[in-house]
């Protein structure tokens, strides 16, 4: 099976351009293709995971990775399913935020000459004289066809600012600069861009001439992609500061059983032939399947050492024993003499929100310290106790251990 075909099969591709001209250069290593990442956090999320193995994928088969890190497009913010505009980063924050991008980017993709690259969209757009760019690029997009734009209907709703209606000019930009500078014929990206993507692809066309190979792939549900990126309102991370790889282990052993054999097509790098047989197991074995997900995903992030621990701290916990070193824990600095709240420290430990959130989940009997149910909201856990350390559980799956600090 040759890779676009293993593609389609791991149901990777939602919608494509070009696809007899897309499936050959694919498939003969020819494809030099972009991804794009915003720099709005210090930490790529599993939203990005997707994109991370296809470009892995792609570069084992001979093709070229362009990772585009948005230190420009940023300072704009993507409207693409939001209802509320973006939070206005400072070029220092994204600056560091790229940084930190790289450094995680490098655990899966080969950068080097004749290999990947990585290039950064503020060394183009932060240059452009902005009447120059309207003469330039600003003919070759109607407002009509933008406002009807998948990205922009919900933002049009509550209201869209006009620094906001930039982003896609910005992000067509971005592929017509590649296109012409580094030799990008073809771009990657979820299925909720495909009105940005497309625009790309359209500039290229327009002034370069029909005949331009600038190609468009898009690939992921916009729903799946956000069903993977989060959990509880929270994301989870691949900064293992953010999202311990216990805690990332156990955001994949806890996918819903509907969701399991997609994410193993999608995410693992399991040949299709071992998948397929996979499918066929008895229904009886659905925690199998949720532990390989989890496993393989744990050591592609963050290593086998990692992963092994995480799977033995996970199957001891469920066990009702085993060692707790390699949960997620919190060393309080400080502990008053009369000890803490319950409320308080489920909130020092951020397995609340709030102390609102807090109260709730033990009202509704949903915390446990130390295999008891917590019923009273005003329950102290003592100095002596949180010396040992504590473990708290939090609804069925979720662990965690409070410790004085030495």
């Amino acid at each position: 099976m040759q890779i676009y075909e293993e593609l389609q099969a791991r149901g990777l591709i939602a919608q494509v351009t070009d696809e007899p001209q897309i499936r050959e250069l694919i498939n003969n290593g020819g494809a030099k293709f972009y991804i794009g990442f915003d720099c709005t956090a210090d930490s790529l999320t599993a939203g990005h995971f997707m994109a991370l193995t296809l470009m892995k994928r792609l570069q084992m088969a001979g093709n070229r990775p362009v990772a585009l890190i948005g230190g420009g497009t940023t300072l704009i913010g993507d409207p693409t399913g939001r209802s509320d505009m973006r939070k206005m980063l400072t070029k220092e924050d994204i600056d560091h935020n790229a940084q930190c991008f790289k450094r995680q980017m490098e655990r899966f993709i080969e950068f080097g000459e004749g290999k990947a690259e990585m290039v950064n969209n503020a060394d183009w757009l932060l240059k452009l004289n902005y009447v120059e760019l309207l003469r330039e690029v600003g003919t070759c997009f109607s407002v009509n066809n933008m406002l009807r734009a998948e990205c922009y209907k919900q933002r049009l709703e509550k209201g869209l600012s006009f620094l906001e209606f930039n982003y896609m000019i910005m992000q067509s930009y971005d592929f017509y600069y590649l296109y012409q500078n580094l030799g990008c014929n073809m771009q990657f990206g979820g299925d909720d861009q495909w009105s940005n993507m497309l625009g790309g692809t359209e500039l290229i066309r327009r002034k370069l001439g029909k005949d331009a190979h600038a190609m468009t792939i898009t690939l992921l549900t916009d729903s799946q992609g956000k069903k993977m990126g989060k959990t509880a309102g929270n994301a989870v991370w691949l900064d293992p500061n953010k999202t311990s790889p216990f805690d990332f282990y156990q955001y994949w052993r806890n996918v819903g059983d509907a969701d399991v054999m997609k994410c193993i097509r999608m995410l693992t790098f399991i040949p299709i032939e071992e998948i397929e047989e996979i499918e066929h197991w008895d229904p009886s074995r659905i925690n199998e399947k949720k532990e390989l997900l989890a496993y393989e995903l744990t050591r592609l992030v963050h290593g086998e050492d990692e992963a092994n621990k995480a799977q033995a701290a996970a199957r001891a916990l469920f066990a009702g024993g085993g060692d707790d070193s390699t949960m997620p824990t919190t060393e309080l600095p400080d502990v008053p003499a009369e000890g803490v709240n319950i409320i308080d420290l489920m909130v020092i430990c951020k397995l609340a929100a709030s102390k609102g959130e807090a109260r709730r989940l033990v009202q509704q009997g949903g915390v446990s310290l130390d295999g008891e149910k917590v019923t009273d909201t005003y329950l102290t856990v003592s100095r002596e106790a949180l010396a040992d350390g504590v473990k708290i559980k939090k609804g069925k799956k979720i662990f965690h251990r409070a410790i004085l600090k030495a």
